[in-house]
């Protein structure tokens, strides 16, 4: 590297404000991407539905502003890899495949945003994406920023294949000012340390932190409950260097919900979408939501879920136990004095009957009441001692909303939004909980 790099890096590195300034995502960004679901599908002559262009996107935007997704937070519509030509144009700017997208970005971040939506696109700082299109090496830094600001482009995944540790060094923060210097609020997505292995020390989060709004700490998600399993695992066995990263404006990524998809079960979406709740997780779906059916809605749909993840005061939540029964306890701190308790089962056999108390959890002595997320049942007058016997379907999940009686005005509120939810669905006849 020369000098004028390494000196850009140098003003980059006390010009720590980018993320915060802006104002973005001060909880965790919701929408839709393509990556996981359709891939680099780039066969419009034999897949026209199915393939990476313009089409797609704008089937996406009609189904998040017309089946009662906006409304819920669900905002960003993002493009992933595979949607530039091969070539850059006569000014050394990206520009997309014109048989995949005729109308080009501009026009299509228009149509997003006049559906009250925003649009979200994808490059890579090595010399080509992970698919092999062209990439946004440290001299394309600045062209290509000022191009998505051009363009109103509203999010910015920035991946990392096929670049080297001191080119990243460099090249994200230099991403980070020149999307700042645009002067379009653009969220930033950096995949960072995913190409680092996610920890420290080799992976500076409060760096991060001051230069994205989140962040790929871990492998890609596949269509399986292996992979979702795996990813669970990792952030819970490092949750002591994670957890402390996460905060509004700054976000560790699991990556996408797969909900919707082949890979999961019933029981397994609704694991996937309490852990990323309580994870403090982007919600950010990779499916298909032209044919989506109505319990993978109804869970992605969930207000009181959505509400746990958009917790305003963004501390992300941890594991407290893995039992040798392998039950598993998540918690996290919501506003109002208020918690959220995912109860997740490893098992492979059958309902697991669970005994515990709120005391055994670290809740201090007085009254509570538990909304489960997934029932809709409500438990009332509890105390930190009350004996707890909790049903947990394999791979499942029970997950409650608490929170202390002399705050059961703020929960109800917030319970009864969800009851008013635009797609519901019959309630399991399963008994989840009961209490002796």
């Amino acid at each position: 590297m020369g000098p004028l790099p390494v000196t850009q890096l140098l003003l980059a590195l006390t010009s720590l404000t980018v993320a915060l300034d802006n104002g973005l995502m001060r909880t965790p960004p919701m929408g839709w991407m393509a990556w996981e679901r359709f891939r680099c599908d780039i066969d419009c002559f034999d897949d026209p539905e199915n393939c990476i262009s313009e089409g797609l996107f704008r089937d996406m935007a009609d189904r998040l502003a017309e089946d009662g997704w906006k409304e819920l937070g669900y905002e960003y519509v993002i493009i992933d890899d595979c949607w530039m030509s091969r070539l850059r144009d006569e000014q050394g700017r990206l520009q997309p495949e014109p048989s995949r997208f005729p109308g080009g970005i501009a026009k299509l971040a228009s149509y997003i945003h006049d559906r009250g939506l925003k649009l979200g696109i994808y490059a890579d700082m090595g010399t080509y994406t992970c698919m092999g299109f062209p990439g946004t090496t440290l001299d394309k830094i600045e062209i290509d920023a000022q191009t998505f600001a051009s363009w109103e482009v509203d999010y910015l995944k920035f991946d990392g294949c096929n670049s080297n540790p001191v080119e990243q060094m460099l090249g994200y923060p230099l991403m980070s000012m020149a999307l700042n210097a645009t002067g379009r609020p653009m969220a930033y997505s950096c995949s960072w340390p995913a190409y680092l292995g996610g920890l420290p020390p080799s992976v500076n989060y409060s760096l991060l932190g001051d230069i994205c709004h989140l962040w790929r700490n871990y492998d890609d998600i596949q269509d399986s409950w292996d992979s979702v399993q795996g990813i669970i695992e990792w952030f819970a066995n490092n949750q002591d260097d994670l957890q402390p990263a996460a905060g509004p404006g700054r976000w560790n990524d699991p990556d996408m919900l797969i909900i919707g998809n082949f890979g999961l079960s019933l029981d397994q979406a609704r694991s996937q979408m309490a852990l990323w709740a309580i994870m403090a997780a982007p919600l950010i779906m990779s499916n298909d939501l032209r044919n989506l059916d109505n319990s993978a809605r109804a869970i992605l749909q969930n207000k009181v879920a959505i509400a746990i993840n958009q917790d305003p005061m963004g501390i992300q939540g941890r594991r407290l136990l893995q039992e040798k029964s392998h039950i598993e306890v998540y918690w996290r701190p919501l506003v109002h004095s208020a918690s959220a308790l995912v109860f997740l089962s490893r098992r492979t056999d059958m309902p697991y009957r669970y005994h515990t108390s709120l005391a055994k959890l670290n809740y201090d002595a007085g009254n509570y009441e538990a909304y489960d997320v997934f029932t809709g049942s409500t438990v009332k007058g509890l105390n930190a001692t009350t004996e707890l016997t909790l049903s947990i379907n394999p791979s499942g999940v029970v997950m409650w909303y608490v929170y202390p009686e002399q705050y059961k005005e703020e929960a109800e509120t917030l319970v009864q939004q969800h009851m008013k939810a635009p797609f519901t669905f019959h309630k399991a006849k399963a008994l989840h909980h009961t209490v002796l």
